[in-house]
This record gives structure tokens, C-alpha cells and sequence, in this order.
């Protein structure tokens, strides 16, 4: 009896530890099958190093597989080559990554995602993806993850930075938002106001004889009324620097600078002359004219321009007198009353000439492109060597156009070959006669300044044709125009030395004036 109760009890024991050993095979399997299970392991021991095109998106808080299929993603939202992550999608501008460092995952598990530019527009839609365009992140500020409860819809009518929020699913509040980094725009100096200003002008109307023509000097006139001349352009989101003659030749030390157009271009070198001695007498400065060739030919009224030497810095100023910038030849060279071949298609002599010497280059035209100075000048239109047949060409503001496309591609081609140039084609000056032009009682009697607004709000120049024919080249625009036009107080109008009556100019300036603000805006250009 002792013998078969001994036996019975070792069965069930036997048959216990058979079911023990059976349970905890199959908890050991369950074990190495289950996956749920390895959340609970450490966060380090889960992911292994991470591929620098993972690095790139939003570092995860879930495990990966390192034998997941690899794919790429493009900016056109084709997803056949993007990396096949789990429950995340990254959006990539680089192509290539390869040559990013590897980084652990613990080094990176609470890095944020970090954006670089400002306008997001032409980005791909994205709700829980990121959008990066660097691959060194190293100095870029940290920006919070991104909800993942925020819907497509939601996202693409929030601006960039609305769309970003904390890791937490809580939306950032305004203070909590990290202003990005923007990219440094070319300032638009046409842009802007004019505003009053007390320590204008910038020198004495009744100064600067020695570079300044008495006719646009207004202070000699009897025009009684200087308001004026105290205001100043201010461009809109960028600075202007306060002119400083002492500065500006420094700027230009060992350097020439060239004006190359009509009257108005005239105006604008006067005027530079007047800022940069203060309108002071400067018998230190040279005429260095006859070194272009710039001297008064027997019977002329004045010379084809002139050219100034500053010695303490070798700084030299030239204007050369050129209404069309076209090269002009006489048709009968025996003939004092011959007409010229106005080339349309070919720059000025004097450009071509003397293109080497500039360091900085200023052109313009405009004012003489009509019938009456045509024939006044006996000019007579010319393309291709021959006298004008072409009908497209036969009006004078298609004739214009072509001839400032013309010189501007010109211009951009010999770029290359002076690589210390600095070419810039200043836009028309507007005229303000009203009530008939200047030979047939027109006029601009108004002295109230800005009478009819002070800021230009544009962003595109008042004068397209120069604006066209400078866009993809080399040759800097120097938009005087929309600003100018703000300005209708400041002309010469009916004032005159000898207070004669006769036909008022509403074409040139009092100087000092506006062209002061010309130069101002070409320092801060250069």
C-alpha cells in the first residue's frame, strides 16, 4: 500500500513538472515572438545607429528596423524611392545625404525640427512631415515637433509658423514661437518716403559755383519759396547710408567714376561734385578732361563733358555728354550742316573707348527720343549699317527701346572682361509740365512739397523699359523714377536769374534737389 501511494505521488509529480516545463516553453516562445514586449526594454537598447537619411527627418520616439525596405522620397510626392519608415514620413530637398555624420539616436532623441526658410509657398503639403533645405543643422534654432492630430486641411491654411508645435500635441502660443532666420534681400531702394529732414540740404544753394551751372542753381533766382530742399528719400525695409563726401572717396579711392547720358546726367554729376566738397571751393582738385578728350572744340559752346581728379584719394569724376547713347557719324564729314548716322544698334564712341577706365558706370537716356530733337540734331536712324527701313523700329519709343537693350546687352557682354566694373542704368526722369508742353505754355507752378503724396508703395520701376532691359544682366538698375514723380515743386519751372519771362523747365532740377538723392541712392548701392 506505501508502495503504490509512493508511486501514485511520484506520477503527479512527474505529470506536474512535464505541465511546469511544457508552460514555460511556451512562455519562453511567446516571449521571443511577441513584439508589444520590447517597449519594455531600455529606449537605447531599441534603436540601433541611425542612417544619416533618417538623421535628416523628425528623430523618433518608436523602434525601427534595420532591415526595413529603403526607399527615396522626391519634392513632386512620388514615394517610390522614399525610406519606408514606420508610422512617419520625411520630406527631403537633398537628394543625397551620404556624406552626413552618423549620430546615435540617444544624441539626438530630443532635438526639434529645425526650418531655414522664411517663405514656405512653393513647398510640398505637409502635416506631420517635415520640410528641411540644409544638411548641417548644427547652428539653426529649434523649432517644435509638429502635431500629430492636425489634419492637411488645417495645416496648409496656417502660415509656417502656426504649423509648428510642441512634441507634447499642444499648439505653441505666439510667445513660444521662435522667429526664423531670414535670408538677406537685395534692398528695393526705390521703395519708400520722403520725410522731413533739418539737416538738408546737403550744401549751400548759393555755394558750389565751382562745379555747379548758375541756371540750375535756384537760389540765385528770384524764386523765394526753398521748402523743399528739406527732406530726404527713405527706402522701406532697408538702410540708406548718410552721405559723407569724405567717405565716398575713400569708397572710391584709385577709382573712376562715369556719367554717361543727357542733361539730366549732367544734373546728377553736378550734384555728386556739390556733395562731395560740401559745396565748398576745392582748388586742390584737377580738370583731368583732356585726358578723354574732353575739351571745348573751336566754336563750341562747352566741351562734350568734363572729368575731375580728387588727388588725396585718386578719385576721378567724369560726365560725357551722349542724349542717345548711340554712336553718332557724320554722314558728310566736309559738311558743317551734315546729318549723323544715329546707330541704334551700336553704343556711344566715347563708351566704347574708354570703358576700360570706369570703375563704376552710370548711363542714361530718354529726354531726346522725339521727332523735334531728332531733327534739331540731324540725327537720322540707323540698324545694321544701313539707314532704317525696318517699320517696327520707325517710332521713336520703339527706336528708344531697342537702342537701351542694345547698349545694356552690350554693356553686360564686356563685363567679363572688366571684372572691377560696376555698371548701373539710371531710369528716366519724369517731367511735370502741365497744361501743354514746353513750347506751348506749359508749366509746374506748385511750391507745396509733396502736394501730391511722399511714398511709392511699388515694387516693380516706373519705368519698365529699363527695368526689362537690365533683368538677367550684369547692369544694376538705378530706379530713380517712381520717387522723382512725388517731386513736382522741386524744378526750375518759370524762375530764372534775370527774371525774364519766357518757357518754364519742368524737365531739370534745382540744385540743390532731387538728383541729390540720386547719388545718395548710388552710395548706398555701391
Amino acid at each position: 500500500m506505501m508502495k503504490g501511494a509512493f508511486n501514485g505521488l511520484r506520477g503527479k509529480q512527474f505529470l506536474l513538472a512535464l505541465i511546469v516545463l511544457v508552460c514555460t516553453t511556451i512562455v519562453f516562445w511567446a516571449w521571443e515572438r511577441t513584439p508589444f514586449v520590447t517597449t519594455l526594454l531600455p529606449l537605447q537598447n531599441q534603436i540601433e545607429i541611425l542612417s544619416p537619411e533618417f538623421l535628416i527627418g523628425t528623430p523618433p520616439a518608436y523602434s525601427i528596423s534595420d532591415e526595413g525596405e529603403k526607399k527615396e522620397r522626391n519634392m513632386d510626392g512620388d514615394l517610390s524611392h522614399a525610406p519606408d519608415v514606420m508610422k512617419k514620413n520625411n520630406t527631403y530637398s537633398e537628394e543625397d545625404f551620404s556624406h552626413a555624420p552618423e549620430v546615435r539616436a540617444p544624441e539626438v532623441m530630443e532635438k526639434k525640427n529645425t526650418y531655414v526658410e522664411e517663405d514656405f509657398s512653393h513647398a510640398p503639403e505637409v502635416t506631420e512631415k517635415n520640410t528641411y533645405v540644409e544638411e548641417d543643422f548644427s547652428h539653426a534654432p529649434e523649432v517644435g515637433e509638429k502635431k500629430n492630430n492636425e489634419t492637411e486641411q488645417e495645416s496648409d491654411s496656417l502660415p509656417p509658423s502656426s504649423k509648428m508645435t510642441s512634441s507634447h500635441e499642444e499648439t505653441n502660443t505666439d510667445e513660444d514661437l521662435i522667429t526664423l532666420p531670414t535670408e538677406k534681400k537685395e534692398c528695393n531702394y526705390a521703395k519708400g518716403k520722403w520725410v522731413a529732414d533739418s539737416r538738408r540740404p546737403l550744401y549751400s544753394g548759393f555755394g558750389c559755383k565751382q562745379w555747379l551751372s548758375e541756371m540750375w542753381a535756384c537760389r540765385l533766382t528770384q524764386r523765394t519759396d526753398f521748402s523743399y530742399e528739406g527732406f530726404r528719400w527713405q527706402p522701406e525695409n532697408c538702410e540708406m547710408p548718410d552721405f559723407e563726401g569724405s567717405i565716398f572717396l575713400k569708397r572710391m579711392q584709385d577709382k573712376t567714376l562715369g556719367f554717361i547720358g543727357d542733361s539730366l546726367g549732367r544734373q546728377q554729376f553736378q550734384s555728386l561734385m556739390c556733395m562731395i566738397t560740401g559745396g565748398k571751393e576745392s582748388p586742390e582738385v584737377e580738370d583731368v578732361g583732356w585726358k578723354y578728350g574732353l575739351v571745348k572744340a573751336r566754336g563750341a559752346v562747352r566741351p562734350d563733358g568734363w572729368a575731375y581728379r580728387f588727388p588725396s584719394t585718386n578719385t576721378t569724376i567724369l560726365y560725357y555728354w551722349s542724349a542717345s547713347l548711340c554712336e553718332l557719324e557724320p554722314l558728310n564729314t566736309t559738311d558743317p550742316a551734315t546729318q549723323y548716322a544715329m546707330h541704334l544698334d551700336r553704343p556711344a564712341t566715347f563708351l566704347c573707348r574708354y570703358l576700360h577706365s570706369f570703375d563704376v558706370l552710370v548711363l542714361n537716356t530718354g529726354h531726346h527720343w522725339n521727332r523735334g530733337k531728332l531733327k534739331a540734331n540731324r540725327w537720322v536712324m540707323y540698324a545694321g549699317g544701313m539707314p532704317n527701313k525696318n517699320r517696327a523700329l520707325a517710332g521713336i519709343g520703339a527706336a528708344k527701346n531697342f537702342t537701351v537693350y542694345s547698349v545694356v546687352k552690350w554693356l553686360d557682354s564686356q563685363l567679363p572682361k572688366h571684372p572691377r566694373l560696376k555698371a548701373f542704368f539710371r531710369t528716366i526722369s519724369p517731367r511735370h509740365f502741365v497744361n501743354g508742353e514746353w513750347n506751348s505754355g506749359g508749366s509746374c507752378d506748385n511750391t507745396t512739397p509733396l502736394a501730391g503724396g511722399n511714398q511709392v508703395l511699388q515694387d516693380k520701376s516706373s519705368d519698365p523699359d529699363a527695368e526689362g532691359a537690365v533683368e538677367g544682366t550684369g547692369v544694376k538698375l538705378l530706379d530713380i523714377t517712381a520717387l522723382s514723380q512725388l517731386r513736382d515743386e522741386c524744378h526750375k519751372s518759370r524762375y530764372s536769374i534775370k527774371s525774364t519771362q519766357g518757357v518754364q523747365d519742368c524737365l531739370h532740377w534745382c540744385l540743390p534737389g532731387v538728383p541729390d538723392t540720386w547719388n545718395e541712392i548710388l552710395f548706398a548701392q555701391l
